[in-house]
């Protein structure tokens, strides 16, 4: 893999190579470009593997390999302490919730010692709200305006940026900067670079339509406020009129997403599966699911008045900050004109390249505007920018081919590209094995859940609990959770802990984890504690979803048949991401079970089998129990 990545390097082209789990495929791609003498980003989808080549692979290279080069290391500026913001916090302290307000000495003692302002370096709760007033946005930053320019986290990070001969960022912000350098404003976050290296390529393309795309949500109505109010805390003169302004702005925006919100809810089709449908009835510590649906004239009919009176209200504050002289009253005024011109954007809803939909979740409503063609935008921003591409993962290929990554993230039969796939070590055919329970209803029958249960209960039993069970709603997730609560093992779910802790606690005794999206990949737990995966259905995408909905048709429009092309291989490419947290090292063993039984009888299902590794396929729990007993 190493020689083939410096072949691309070298001749300045386009490599996508599969690299199974336990390659090395971090090093093999890392050596090549330390020594290649050229600038180059890896880029990846997840900060726990960002923090592994930071931590582990690079300090690997030189201590172990002698090579002398220079890294650097750089996170979205939300992930940095903001020194600005944090003194102006610390004036008068207020927690988002009242347990937030018991961190924040910690806090104070880490902001004065910190090196890097890094939150990584402090352990704070994965929803820890206050967050969001000790960092700052592209949207609140006064950049060069700002009095703590010179000393600050992101300034400092972005200098050593520049220098480095290997730069890790992750997607979210490698898209972010390509979306902000190939738009009018021309602005720049990362440095100029000859390389780019995607690893964990198969979420490409979901990144890149996000930030291609238009997003406004009540959220950036409710922050645009409270930093106005911020912004004239010192000036008496103006802080009356912007409290009525700000008053105003707030109850137009409360009004407008709420119409909206009803209208997806009654006017729009719900997407279900995958984290959407309407809310359940939730116990505390739950994750709500949320409302995904096509924004249509049904949909904003109903909002029209309220769209008229935010718009209204986003004038009124930019007009009076219209004279301001100080940069963080500028700012707002700019923050006002370009949300102003955003909503309209995404409310007008007129180009036809893209699809438009919005989504409530929790108590945040968002609007979006996304291409329908992200292949189209990849070759204007991507390849006509930068000739020398890496796409790596352990999940590209969908049957054995590259067909459909290659379509997904616009690398047309015309470039020059190479194709490589690399078998990891593990030997599946001996370390694993594939269970489809006979006698299960389909998924959509009304008797799933209690069936899926009861094979849930029966192949725990088999392995002693130390399973995962990843399901494609939190609907599902809560169902068989309720249902399986009394088992003889630990008992955990997702959302009612931190992530870590959820899996040291997972790791330190025989459990069972009932999971959704978010478990499916990135996650490493080697060994017998995890001998178990169990997948509730096939990870198709809803059948509503906008997104999906949209290329369908396009495809149709083409002639094409866009199940067998779209759909198909992405919940292939999802199955195989779920399968792959079983071997993670070459002493694992254990059992893969999925309950939908149309992975057997549906003649699609070939097309999952033949993208998951080659292994024993058993039909019946007796079959699993005996395979685990080495009968």
């Amino acid at each position: 893999m190493a020689r083939a990545v410096e072949r691309a390097i070298e001749r300045r082209g386009y490599l996508v190579a599969e690299a199974g789990t336990g390659t090395g495929k971090t090093l093999a791609y890392l050596v090549p470009a330390v020594l290649s003498g050229r600038r180059v980003i890896v880029s990846t989808a997840t900060k726990t593997l960002q923090e592994q080549l930071w931590q582990k692979d690079i300090p690997l290279l030189r201590d172990a390999c002698g090579l002398e080069f220079g890294a650097a290391y750089l996170k979205g500026r939300s992930n940095y302490f903001c020194l600005a913001r944090g003194e102006e916090f610390a004036r008068a302290p207020t927690f988002a919730a009242r347990d937030e307000a018991a961190l924040w000495p910690r806090i104070e003692a880490w902001a004065r010692r910190t090196e890097t302002g890094d939150r990584s370096e402090i352990d704070l709760p994965d929803q820890f709200h206050t967050w969001k007033d000790l960092s700052a946005t592209s949207e609140n930053c006064l950049g060069r305006e700002c009095a703590r320019y010179e000393e600050c986290f992101v300034t400092r990070a972005r200098a050593l940026a520049t220098q480095a001969d290997v730069l890790l960022v992750n997607h979210h912000l490698f898209f972010a900067d390509l979306a902000m350098r190939t738009s009018r404003a021309g602005v720049e976050i990362l440095p100029e670079h000859d390389v780019v290296i995607f690893d964990e390529a198969h979420a490409v393309e979901d990144v890149a339509t996000e930030y291609f795309g238009l997003q406004v949500s009540s959220y950036r109505v409710e922050e645009l406020s409270r930093d106005a109010l911020r912004a004239v805390a010192d000036r008496p003169d103006l802080a009356s009129m912007m409290r009525e302004t700000t008053g105003e702005l707030r109850k137009a925006g409360e009004r407008f997403f709420q119409a909206v919100a009803d209208g997806l809810r009654q006017g729009g089709t719900p997407a279900r599966g995958r984290g959407f449908g309407p809310p359940p009835r939730r116990r505390r510590g739950e994750e709500e699911e949320g409302v995904k649906a096509a924004l249509t004239p049904a949909v904003m009919d109903g909002a029209q008045r309220d769209l008229s009176r935010l718009d209204e209200s986003l004038a009124g504050l930019r007009e009076l900050l219209g004279d301001a002289v100080t940069p963080a009253l500028s700012q707002i005024a700019r923050r006002a004109g370009e949300l102003r011109v955003e909503v309209a954007a995404v409310t007008a809803m007129k180009e036809p390249s893209r699809v438009y939909f919005g989504e409530v979740r929790g108590r945040g409503v968002f609007l979006r505007a996304a291409p329908i063609d992200v292949a189209e935008e990849l070759r204007e921003r991507l390849y006509q920018r930068t000739d020398t591409a890496v796409f790596t993962s352990a999940t590209l290929a969908a049957q054995g081919r590259f067909d459909f990554f290659r379509r997904q993230v616009g690398l047309l039969p015309e470039l020059e590209v190479e194709e490589r796939r690399f078998e990891g070590p593990f030997d599946y055919a001996r370390q694993a094995a594939l269970v489809s329970p006979e006698g299960l209803p389909e998924p959509n029958d009304p008797g799933f859940v209690r069936a899926a249960a009861e094979s849930i209960r029966a192949l725990t039993a088999v392995t002693g609990g130390r399973a995962f069970v990843l399901c494609t709603s939190n609907r599902n997730m809560n169902a068989f959770h309720e249902a399986c609560r009394d088992l003889p093992y630990q008992v955990l779910r997702q959302g009612d802990r931190p992530k870590s802790r959820l899996l040291d606690e997972f790791r330190s005794e025989p459990s069972v984890l009932f999971a959704t999206a978010s478990f499916w990949e990135g996650v490493d737990v080697p060994g017998e504690a995890l001998s178990l995966v169990i997948i509730d259905r096939l990870p198709f995408a809803p059948p509503g979803d906008p997104v999906m909905s949209a290329r369908l048709r396009a495809l149709e429009e083409q002639g094409r048949d866009g199940f067998s092309e779209l759909q198909v291989p992405a919940a292939a490419l999802a199955l195989r991401q779920g399968f792959g947290r079983l071997v993670r090292t070459r002493e694992d063993r254990g059992l893969v079970a999925v309950l939908d039984r149309r992975l057997v009888t549906k003649g699609y299902g070939r097309a999952f089998l033949a993208t998951l590794p080659r292994c024993p396929l058993l039909r019946t729990v007796e079959e699993a129990r005996r395979w685990w007993l080495g009968g």
